[in-house]
């Protein structure tokens, strides 16, 4: 098995879950009815349930319309069952469960507290009005008992009868521990088939390379390198790095550049040089030991052609970084609120893979000043998104955004403080 000693990232790690699973635990005890986990990573879902009724002492259920609704399956054993996928060897369904307005009045007629995870449910309270009418009655009632209606899906759209029923519960990507629990649990399922010899260093950097992707990608990824040549070695990690980038791409929301692959170099923009060269000690071991905050980022403008895009894969390949592209036309969705939600998980998956260096070209286009809401505002609900995260993040995110034309930029972008500097 991976063999680690990164102290301080397990222990991130473990403050993550744990304010995760607080948050989600003060969300039931305060009588919110109903709780929208937009995720596809219903392993973790389970785990996260499991633990909290565990503490809270409450019941759970899940439901799907393929096999009805049924006690959840405990996921203490999760991590050593690996051979067995979610929702196997589960206890006794509940007869006439299986469709939608029915599990939602067997629901009702429980006197007990619980949570109730409904899984890909959202399609059928937009399809069927009497099955959105009868949640809302179940939601009614829970708002007094302290029960839980818990939806997932890849993008949940409730309703508006609904909606403001209803909170949000943001997942974070997985960190280093499950990543490490996911590649322990693909070598074991290789039952000795597989050679493994990889070092403490090679560990480290394995973990690194799948940051970013979901729980089953990394399991994948980490199969499909070792069968390959029926060894899991430090070669492999390039293998790796090439299938996060299809994974990465497969998102639509972000291109990746690893820095083996970035061969960008920069002539001339000679202050622009030595301001990198300054601002790479901010991600040394020294400026962390020092409590030193790490460079924002930077904004890079100048008339098409002239070098700016080059810029931003140079300072990628000299600090040694990967570099994220934000193609910030693939943000944008017909449906109502998936543009900001895009934004904030491209934001998130950056976030997931720092240190590295987020490329915003072009930003003017997409949060420029505009005369007129013809997109209803939603390129100001992006600004304003964007600056309350370039101004808080804390994760090693380096950005660099361009754009062609300073005057189209709105002037709290430009102020100071936003950015570290600003060439021209």
């Amino acid at each position: 098995m991976l063999s680690t000693h990164a102290a301080p990232e397990e222990t991130a790690t473990h403050h993550t879950f744990t304010h995760s699973l607080h948050h989600l635990q003060t969300l039931m005890m305060s009588f919110h009815p109903v709780i929208v986990i937009e995720t596809v990573e219903e392993e973790r879902v389970q785990h996260l349930l499991d633990k909290a009724t565990q503490d809270l002492r409450l019941m759970a259920f899940d439901w799907s319309i393929a096999q009805g609704m049924g006690r959840l399956r405990s996921s203490n054993s999760h991590w050593q069952d690996e051979f067995s996928p979610a929702g196997a060897s589960r206890p006794h369904i509940i007869e006439a469960t299986a469709e939608p307005l029915d599990v939602l009045r067997h629901i009702q007629t429980l006197t007990t507290r619980g949570v109730y995870w409904l899984k890909d449910f959202a399609i059928h309270l937009s399809e069927n009005a009497l099955v959105a009418r009868q949640l809302r009655e179940v939601a009614h009632l829970f708002s007094y008992n302290q029960s839980a209606l818990i939806i997932t899906g890849e993008q949940v759209s409730l309703p508006k009868s609904i909606a403001h029923e209803a909170v949000y519960f943001d997942l974070p990507l997985p960190g280093p521990i499950e990543l490490k629990q996911a590649i322990d649990s693909a070598i074991r399922s290789f039952r000795g088939r597989v050679q493994v010899d990889l070092s403490a260093e090679a560990s480290q950097q394995l973990i690194k390379a799948v940051q970013g992707m979901t729980l089953k990608q990394t399991k994948k990824v980490i199969a499909y390198a070792a069968i390959a040549d029926r060894q899991l070695n430090a070669k492999d990690i390039g293998h790796v790095l090439e299938r996060k980038i299809q994974v990465i791409r497969e998102t639509g929301l972000l291109d990746y550049i690893p820095p083996e692959k970035n061969t960008a170099q920069l002539g001339g923009f000679d202050n622009l040089r030595q301001w990198l060269n300054r601002a790479r000690t901010g991600y040394s071991n020294q400026a962390k030991h020092f409590g030193l905050t790490p460079p924002k980022g930077i904004l890079i403008v100048g008339i098409q052609g002239c070098g700016k895009s080059l810029a931003a894969k140079t300072i990628a390949r000299q600090w040694q970084m990967p570099l994220l592209k934000l193609d910030t036309g693939r943000l944008y969705d017909k449906y109502v609120g998936a543009s900001e939600k895009n934004f904030r998980q491209a934001l998130s998956l950056a976030e997931k893979m720092a240190p590295a260096v987020l490329w915003i070209d072009e930003i003017e286009k997409s949060m420029g000043q505009s005369g007129s809401d013809s997109d209803g505002g939603l390129s100001r609900r992006l600004f304003g998104s964007f600056l309350t995260w370039l101004q808080e993040k804390s994760e090693e995110v380096f950005v660099v955004a361009t754009a062609n034309d300073l005057s189209q930029l709105p002037p709290e972008l430009l102020r100071k403080g936003r950015f570290d500097e600003i060439f021209l």
